[in-house]
């Protein structure tokens, strides 16, 4: 990503200033010019992030900001400290009050530059793309501008793109959830239909263990009574022989009453059909 650097103001002739002035301009310059110096040491050491020495030229930057706390030259250089040290929030005031008090367009630019960089640090991509659109405003010729632009523009458009896959992942597992309890509820369902049916085999089976415990009993009986009546047919034929012989004795006896009657009759009715021929 592409900074616009520390402005060089060492050049700038105060020539026109009392000469108490001057040696005041001068002690200021010095600070400027030690900020520089660090500021410039740190940048060109490419192996390393050497906080330290921008941290020493933020404090000279500063020193030199108590005497003149309106020059945003000198403001804008204590921005880019700032920014090195990765102070991206307060780099952002900082290049927001040069933006603000600055009249001249490039400058301006500039700053705006400079806060949308800061701004796209902190991740808040719509508001650096506002702020390099504003430096366009100001210089549309800015290439590095563009760039930035360009650059925050695709980094939201991935952004938007991984939470659109995010929405659609989560909606995807609630989906899976959803299906997951409705299974989960088949399952229940099942296994309450599979106990109530082990109920009702254990019931059916009990039924069928009890009806099954009562024809073994009434077997049981019937085969009891089967052989008492077996024991029993013995006596029975036993009692019905005797009771026979009693029977045709007494059938006998009353035959040969029966036998004596008729004669008697038989001979009383030829006696009379004598006495009748002899009239």
């Amino acid at each position: 990503m592409r900074q616009h650097k520390i402005i060089d103001i060492t050049l700038l002739s105060f020539m026109f200033l009392l000469i108490s002035v001057a040696v005041q301009a001068q002690n200021e310059r010095k600070f400027v010019r030690m900020g520089n110096k660090l500021y410039e040491q740190a940048l060109g050491d490419t192996t390393k992030q050497d906080t330290a020495a921008y941290s020493q030229a933020e404090v000279a930057y500063r020193r030199a900001l108590d005497k003149r706390p309106d020059d945003q030259k000198w403001n804008f250089n204590l921005g880019d400290a700032l920014y090195k040290q990765q102070k991206f929030d307060q780099a952002q005031s900082t290049y927001e009050e040069v933006a603000e008090k600055s009249e001249d367009k490039v400058e301006k630019a500039r700053a705006y530059h400079n806060i949308g960089n800061s701004l796209l640090m902190q991740n808040k991509l719509d508001e650096s793309i506002e702020a390099y659109k504003k430096a366009l405003r100001n210089n549309p010729n800015d290439l590095d501008t563009k760039y930035n632009l360009l650059y925050a523009m695709n980094q939201k458009k991935k952004q938007e793109q991984q939470q659109k896959n995010k929405d659609q992942n989560k909606d995807q597992n609630k989906d899976q959830d959803k299906d997951k309890d409705k299974q989960d509820q088949n399952k229940d369902k099942q296994d309450q239909n599979k106990d109530q049916n082990k109920d009702q085999n254990k019931d059916q089976n009990k039924d069928q263990n009890k009806d099954q415990q009562n024809q073994d009993q009434q077997n049981k009986q019937n085969q009891d009574q089967n052989k008492q009546q077996q024991q029993q047919q013995p006596q029975e034929q036993k009692i019905s022989k005797e009771n026979a012989e009693r029977l045709l004795q007494a059938l006998q006896n009353d035959e040969e009453k029966i036998q004596e009657k008729v004669k008697k009759a038989q001979a009383a009715q030829a006696k009379q059909r004598q006495t009748d021929k002899d009239w």
